[in-house]
């Protein structure tokens, strides 16, 4: 018989359904992708400290981020009590979420308006699009929060957001496709996925350059 968990009842569904990667013995941080006939939902949970074998929220209320694509939104739900709260409407297919290391910013980037859609977790409301290159997908904040680094699927590039200012720095080349994205704790090194070539391309943070 399983034994009955101490999760809120979203997060326990969440982690039974998934894999979790953890990084050492604390995880700060919880993207799941689940892909849908009809939907993509993508859920980041901020502020989560798991141990070994206990799960405990952290003293602020924890709160999932759900992409819908098909509703152009973003919609958060409390995990204690599993209730939505209202949706924030981003831009034209949302495509992933990334939370900044501050928990202060979540970026969405909208694949087909070809933007990326900062939102302030404090007021749960959307700033102003920043318009980036085509198709954007994956998004990932450096562990500083100073830059986000944005796939852009349809341009065959990656592309550095300064988070104070907004300002988007010069496309880096990679391969065909690219989609998903992540970066070394030590911030040194940006991996890229290459849906299109079947490859996975790093790039060096300090010369933004592929390597």
């Amino acid at each position: 018989m399983r034994k009955k968990s101490s999760l809120p009842p979203l997060l326990d569904r969440v982690i039974r359904l998934v894999s979790v990667r953890f990084v050492g013995r604390r995880m700060t941080s919880l993207v799941v992708a689940v892909l849908m006939v009809a939907a993509a939902v993508i859920v980041e949970l901020a502020g989560l400290a798991i141990g070994p074998a206990t799960a405990t929220a952290a003293p602020n209320p924890v709160t999932a981020y759900v992409v819908n694509a098909g509703n152009n939104a973003v919609q958060p739900i409390d995990v204690a009590t599993s209730t939505p709260g209202s949706p924030i409407t981003v831009g034209s297919f949302p495509f992933a979420i990334a939370i900044s290391p501050d928990g202060k910013t979540a970026y969405v980037p909208n694949q087909n308006s070809d933007t990326v859609t900062p939102i302030n977790l404090a007021t749960n409301t959307a700033g102003t699009a920043i318009h980036v290159g085509s198709a954007p997908q994956g998004v990932v904040f450096t562990p500083d929060g100073k830059t986000a680094y944005i796939s852009n699927f349809g341009a065959s590039a990656v592309q550095p957001i300064d988070v104070a200012t907004g300002t988007v720095g010069t496309q880096i080349t990679v391969g065909t496709q690219p989609s998903g994205v992540a970066i070394t704790p030590d911030g040194k090194t940006v991996y890229v996925t290459n849906f299109g070539g079947g490859t996975v391309q790093p790039i060096d943070v300090a010369t933004k350059l592929v390597v």
